[in-house]
Formats: C-alpha cells, structure tokens, sequence
C-alpha cells in the first residue's frame, strides 16, 4: 500500500514539474511585458536582426517621405541598428506588440485590418534619424504601426491574450508550489529516501528531456505559422523565436542539471544508508 502511494507521488509530482517549468518560462519571458522586453533586448543583439530591422526602418523612412535616397537611409539605420541605443529602443516597441495582445489598451483602431502590429515609432525618433528625416522633411507620426502578420485569425485580437496576464502569475505560482508540496510529501512518505531522491532526479531529467523533444515537435508548428510572414518581418520574428527557444533550453537544462544531482545524491544516500546498517 505505502508503494503505490508513493508510486503515485511520485507521478503527480513528475506531471506537475513538467507543467509548472514552462508554464513558470512562460510567464516570465512573454507573459510580463517586462519579461517579454528582455527578450526582445536580448534579441537585439543578433546581427541578422539588427540588418532586417534596419531593412526595415529605410523601408518605412521611405514611405513617410518623399525622393528620399535609400542608400544614404540606409547606412544611418545600420548604423543605428548596431548601436548602444537600439537594444533598449527595440524593446519599447515591442512592448506595443505586447500590449495589444495581452491587454486592451492598444485598440484594433490602430490598423484598420485588426492586424497585430509592431510600433517602429521610438526607433524612428532616435536621435540618429533626426538629422537625415530634417532633410526631408519628414515628421514622425505617433506610432507607426508595421503588421505582423497579413491576416490574424480570429482567436489573435487586441486583447486576445487578457486572461492569461490576469491569471498567468497565479497559475505558474501555484503550480511551483504544488511541485514543491508534491515533492516534499513524496519523500516523506517514500520508504527509502535515497531511492526516493533518485526517483526525483529521473523526474527533473525526464521533463528536461521531454522538455527537449517537444521544442523540436514545437517548432515545425511554429515555423509555419511563421510563413504567415514575409520579408523583414519574418527574419526578425525568427530571431525572436530563437532567442525565447535559446531562453527555454537554458531552463530545460537547469531541469537536467538538478535531476542528475539528484540522482547522485540520491544513490550516495542510499549507499551511507546500507552501509550504516550493514555495519
């Protein structure tokens, strides 16, 4: 009876750690705006990103303005693009792509179409653009909204994502706790703790393994959502992808890491254990 308790423990506690580290990821990196901005300037970095924003950025100076020589546009936005200034500004205007989809304060007004967009606006006003828009005479709106997809399906609308920034943090939360309650429990009951600690261990490497698997099943998913962009816009949203995939591995390693040291531990227990009462 007391083996099929813990047997059982240890099942609960497996299925709950496998849900509360990437609901617990989740919620740091794209649930929180803050989280979702680090990202973002952590993304910043990568020079393919920085060359397709800059792309971009000449793309939209372009179209505000009229016999304006992209040549030139485009050596400032290069230029910005690997500068100090970018990261934090990239950010920023991610931040609005973020607010539209968790909250409701960025209306579907902003673009007509419903269309999640992103706001290029804090790029364009840096002071590395003030010079050469003046040559032009181009005055930077407000925001200006560059869509991300060319049709969103209906379940992705201003506001779509509400509930999952009111209730997110409560989730991931309780869901750590419970592992931990899960865990604790299990080892109490549990006849032998070193082997119990084992068990533990085989759980944190099985998530992060099966942590492992499910990016690479995840990923042809997302790579054709993906083709429902095109152009700059496809080659920054793929660099955003691999840095939160790079950010989930790192999680899914700490996962590996500690359920091997369990393992260790755990057998180490287990030895003292008989060998103490063999003595």
């Amino acid at each position: 009876m007391r083996f099929m308790a813990t047997l059982l423990m240890w099942l609960v506690t497996t299925v709950l750690l496998a849900l509360a580290v990437p609901a617990v990821w989740v919620q740091q990196h794209l649930v929180d705006g803050d989280g979702y901005a680090a990202l973002a300037h952590k993304a910043a970095a990568d020079p393919g990103l920085q060359a397709a924003t800059a792309s971009e950025l000449t793309t939209q100076v372009a179209r505000l303005g009229t016999g304006v020589n992209t040549e030139t546009v485009s050596l400032v936005a290069a230029t910005y693009t690997g500068g100090s200034t970018f990261p934090e500004q990239f950010a920023q205007a991610n931040r609005f792509a973020h607010r539209w989809l968790f909250t409701d304060s960025v209306r579907s007004s902003v673009d007509p179409q419903g269309r999640w967009v992103i706001d290029f606006a804090p790029m364009l006003s840096d002071a590395s653009f003030k010079e050469t828009l003046s040559d032009y005479n181009i005055t930077v709106p407000t925001s200006v909204p560059i869509p991300l997809t060319d049709s969103a399906p209906s379940m992705l609308r201003p506001g779509a994502l509400r509930w999952a920034a009111t209730y997110g943090p409560w989730a991931s939360v309780g869901l750590a706790v419970l592992t931990g309650l899960a865990a604790l429990l299990t080892l109490f009951i549990a006849r032998s703790r070193g082997k119990m600690l084992v068990a533990l261990g085989v759980s944190g490497l099985l998530v992060g393994g099966g942590g492992w698997a499910a990016i690479e099943f995840g990923r042809r998913r997302l790579d054709r959502v993906l083709d429902n962009m095109s152009g700059n816009i496809r080659r920054i949203a793929e660099v955003m992808v691999d840095t939160a995939e790079a950010s989930l591995h790192q999680w899914l390693n700490i996962s590996l890491i500690v359920g091997g040291g369990l393992v260790v531990i755990g057998v180490i227990v287990t030895l003292l254990v008989g060998l103490a009462k063999s003595s």
